[in-house]
């Protein structure tokens, strides 16, 4: 499984997608531990299982144990997050944000592997799920941190062609059964 396997699954309607694909994965500028980091993180974040089952073995294989546990971290406690802060966001009472969270979420303190990298992949899987709260908190701690728009810009657009793609295999699976 891989990669390629991925790309070969999309239906001829979504070529763009195959091109996208490969282009942000196999052409991005980013060092390996944050590309597939982002990878890993984004596969799961999709909710897409062909997505997930094709990319894993990669990112296993391109990741250090430790950057793999830590990229699936981000997508399972951003998951959590992205769902409690958009709602904070989202409700008319502005008095929700003033209430205690009361969630854990040690991880982003101590992921196990560089800070700037599990908050770029926490900023990818909040794309994913559309937290604008969390998209600019990561976005101001990676900035912060000196990384550059850029960076920011790739690793979402990993988030973007990972959902689509995802979208796409898991609708068409869909169609096949009917």
């Amino acid at each position: 499984m891989s990669l390629n396997d991925l790309k070969s699954a999309l239906p001829g309607y979504a070529k763009d997608l195959k091109l996208n694909l490969g282009s942000v994965i196999g052409n991005s500028d980013l060092p390996q531990q944050q590309l597939w980091g982002t990878v890993l993180a984004c596969a799961i974040a999709s909710r897409s299982p062909k997505v997930l089952a094709e990319l894993e073995p990669e990112a296993r294989e391109n990741l250090t144990p430790e950057a793999y546990t830590a990229a699936k971290a981000a997508a399972s406690v951003m998951a959590m997050n992205n769902v409690f802060y958009r709602t904070r966001h989202l409700l008319s009472d502005p008095e929700y944000g003033n209430l205690r969270a009361g969630l854990r979420m040690n991880v982003i303190g101590n992921p196990g592997v560089d800070k700037t990298d599990f908050e770029l992949w926490s900023l990818a899987v909040s794309a994913i799920n559309g937290c604008g709260m969390c998209l600019d908190s990561h976005e101001q701690i990676l900035r912060k941190a000196d990384v550059d728009r850029e960076t920011v810009q790739e690793a979402v657009k990993i988030a973007s062609v990972l959902q689509a793609v995802g979208a796409t295999l898991d609708a068409e699976a869909v169609i096949a059964q009917a």
